[in-house]
């Protein structure tokens, strides 16, 4: 098989998990993922499936957009629920309160990692460093929250949602961390649900345990083209196609490209005739070379 499968990936699995699943559901060992989700965190978790893993290195669509819990009045060592409670305090804030906030945390922003995070420094793994005690100084990195909206607020509770569309690299649980820090207080996440990924969204997710029962995955099995669907298209003849799956280049000038003003280093859609994707190529003056292919013929 080739393409995107789409899972709604449960609580308490790694994204690895979800893998070793699904290889042993589809009898396939050419899997990969497009994108860690956190054990604690569930949601949309796109795998690539046979020559769709070379695609990994080539996704564009890296944005994310997640619906996020969050209590006030409590700081944690991993900024979430899940983590040793290092502060606690009563807190009476208002939704308007936190509306007041959100601002600061839209749009490009600077964002230091957690330390119970995957980043490496110097070799090692901040959340290795983290369950020995230490914490060490992390550099402020850019990224961008397309979106950033509170859909509920308890009051009473002090207990509230968030919808946060985002640039990839982007941490909710340090949005969630420094929105209680501009309160004058603490925040931590409660839960995460990852609602779109690379362009796929949680109504096209399958749920794993739904996915591992499966024995045909045909309809549910969306084409690799589907990484790419930002990108121009062209097609090409019979006798092109042939040059191209085997790896050679393209006279643009004899592709509809000659009537298109791209420039060079534009990466295009190449699809056959009979509208089978063959794989990506890359303006380079007049040629239209190879970038990737997914299909040899």
């Amino acid at each position: 098989m080739n393409g995107v499968l789409v899972i709604n990936k449960p609580m308490d699995f790694t994204s690895f998990d979800v893998v070793a699943v699904m290889r042993k559901a589809t009898g396939q060992r050419k899997i990969g993922h497009l994108g860690t989700l956190d054990p604690n965190a569930t949601g949309v978790l796109p795998l690539v499936l046979g020559n769709a893993t070379k695609a990994q290195d080539l996704v564009v669509n890296h944005d994310k957009s997640y619906t996020a819990t969050f209590k006030l009045g409590i700081k944690t060592d991993t900024l979430d629920i899940w983590g040793t409670v290092l502060k606690q305090e009563k807190t009476y804030f208002t939704r308007e309160d936190i509306e007041e906030k959100l601002p600061l945390f839209t749009g490009d922003i600077l964002q230091t990692p957690p330390m119970y995070s995957a980043i490496q420094i110097d070799g090692k793994r901040l959340y290795d460093l983290a369950r020995q005690g230490k914490t060490i100084d992390r550099e402020k990195r850019p990224v961008t929250i397309y979106k950033l909206a509170l859909t509920d607020f308890d009051e009473e509770n002090q207990c509230g949602t968030l919808e946060i569309s985002c640039s990839k690299g982007t941490y909710v649980r340090t949005i969630i961390d420094d929105l209680g820090g501009n309160l004058g207080s603490f925040a931590v996440m409660t839960s995460l649900i990852r609602t779109e990924a690379c362009g796929y969204t949680l109504e096209q997710a399958i749920p794993l345990e739904k996915a591992r029962e499966m024995t045909d995955f045909s309809k549910c099995l969306m084409n690799t083209e589907s990484l790419f669907m930002s990108y121009p298209y062209i097609k090409i003849s019979e006798a092109q196609a042939k040059r191209f799956s085997n790896g050679g280049s393209l006279d643009k000038n004899r592709t509809y490209l000659q009537r298109l003003n791209l420039p060079d280093d534009t990466i295009i859609r190449v699809k056959d005739a009979n509208n089978a994707f063959l794989g990506l190529g890359i303006i380079k003056g007049d040629q239209l070379k190879i970038f990737k292919l997914f299909k040899t013929i």
